[in-house]
């Protein structure tokens, strides 16, 4: 049992409040009381005390797409010309380091990210993973990873054609094992999807294996579509039809499923998106970083999207994604009234959407029954803080960093900055060894 008191609860969901001096227990990694400090620190005297004073207690934010495993690109220097378009960048790195991995690259590519979330006040997220030359296993490593540092996670392995026949099949035996895994353990903590890389890495002989498996194993499926003008006219070409008309023709969309980016899609298929309740994430750094466009993320929310934020493995401080699309959009809609309400959207309410079709438990809120996935942020408000104004204060108040405490089902991650759960030196020292032997692999 374990009560935070004395802090500024900001409680978000539907009936978001600001509670001062409020205070929130967990019991079995679930939330079951919030109210004031005084009156439950009075009802539960045996619990374990930790006092907030001057700061903000919130539910930890959740990530909607990301790749950990290309946490060993950074820093590597690709020895040649600067990549000019979005193929040449999967060619060129992408492609080129995913290769390189060893399932022990991989276990330690997601030990580093799942620090930082605890770092950051990232309690959840969705993973994307690929490793061509180590499949079978990955995602355990991935798992492991996550299970070690006290994360939830979502993870699949890319099923693609770019590397032949016998690695795609590798893929979707990798598929089918973790998800029949985890819905073997249904686990709140570690849950599956079947992973795609994108379109146009997949031909119809592949993609109609997917849909099958996907229907079969009853699930949904996490893949790239129309990041880039290249997937989108390969589609066309190939099959004369758009991304997401090529997912929905193989009853590939609804509320299991997970497109990222759909920067390039027609009226149409956003209307398909709205109307089969796909969730849709959008990945504002990455976008800007790989030069690929910019999502009509209005658009879409006006048409009744389901649109979530991610980070595409650029960082694991959602605060600075959010801050990122808050400008972006501003800046594309040359309107400065764009992101106000679309942003908090998108990581508060839609985020949480998205997660509850991702984790059998109901998190992004501090209410009674909710997922104990909570943060502390050394955040004193300089100026009124309420339930209509705290995204101005998170936008313009807040980082990542300054999170003190993490905690994820219950469990104590990190207290007053300090990583309690593993020896964040050792792990570090580790991954610098084996990312200078990737790096000269690649």
């Amino acid at each position: 049992m374990l009560l935070l008191g004395n802090g500024t609860l900001l409680t978000l969901g539907k009936k978001c409040q600001v509670i001062n001096k409020g205070a929130l227990l967990i019991e079995d990694g679930t939330i079951t009381r919030v109210g004031k400090t005084e009156e439950l620190r009075a009802s539960f005297p045996q619990a374990e005390y930790i006092d907030c004073l001057n700061r903000l207690v919130m539910p930890g934010f959740t990530c909607a797409h990301t790749h950990t495993y290309s946490t060993f690109a950074r820093g590597m220097d690709l020895k040649d010309e600067p990549p000019v378009d979005f193929p040449q960048i999967l060619e060129r790195l992408w492609w080129r380091l995913d290769k390189a991995l060893t399932l022990e690259d991989v276990y330690y590519s997601a030990l580093i990210p799942f620090i930082d979330c605890i770092k950051n006040g990232t309690t959840a997220l969705l993973d994307h993973h690929a490793s061509p030359n180590a499949i079978t296993g990955s995602l355990d490593q991935i798992a492991n990873a996550a299970q070690k540092t006290g994360i939830r996670a979502n993870l699949c392995y890319e099923v693609t054609d770019r590397d032949g026949e016998k690695k795609a099949a590798e893929g979707l035996a990798e598929n089918i094992y973790f998800i029949k895994k985890c819905q073997l353990e249904n686990s709140s903590m570690i849950t599956a999807r079947f992973g795609m890389h994108a379109s146009f890495t997949i031909g119809d002989k592949t993609m109609g294996k997917c849909a099958r498996i996907v229907h079969d194993l009853g699930t949904g499926v996490h893949i790239h579509a129309a990041e880039s003008t290249a997937d989108v006219v390969d589609s066309q070409e190939k099959y004369g039809m758009g991304v997401i008309e090529r997912l929905n023709k193989y009853d590939l969309l609804g509320t299991n499923t997970l497109t990222a980016h759909c920067i390039h899609i027609s009226d149409q298929e956003m209307e398909l998106l709205a109307q089969t309740g796909t969730n849709v994430v959008h990945n504002p750094q990455s976008n800007m970083n790989n030069a690929v466009g910019c999502a009509e993320v209005k658009k879409m929310l006006d048409a009744g999207v389901v649109l979530g934020l991610g980070t595409d493995g650029m960082t694991t401080d959602m605060i600075e994604g959010m801050k990122t699309a808050h400008i972006l959009h501003k800046f594309y809609q040359n309107d400065p009234r764009v992101g106000w309400v679309e942003v908090p959207q998108m990581q508060f309410a839609n985020n949480a959407r998205i997660m509850a079709n991702f984790f059998p438990t109901k998190m992004g809120e501090l209410t009674p029954g909710a997922a104990a996935d909570v943060i502390v942020v050394n955040y004193d408000p300089p100026t009124p803080l309420t339930a209509g104004n705290y995204y101005d204060h998170i936008v313009f108040g807040m980082t990542g960093r300054m999170v003190e405490t993490t905690i994820v089902a219950g469990k104590i991650l990190m207290q007053d900055k300090k990583i309690t759960i593993v020896d964040e030196e050792e792990i570090n020292a580790k991954a610098r060894e084996l990312s200078a032997k990737l790096w000269e692999r690649f």
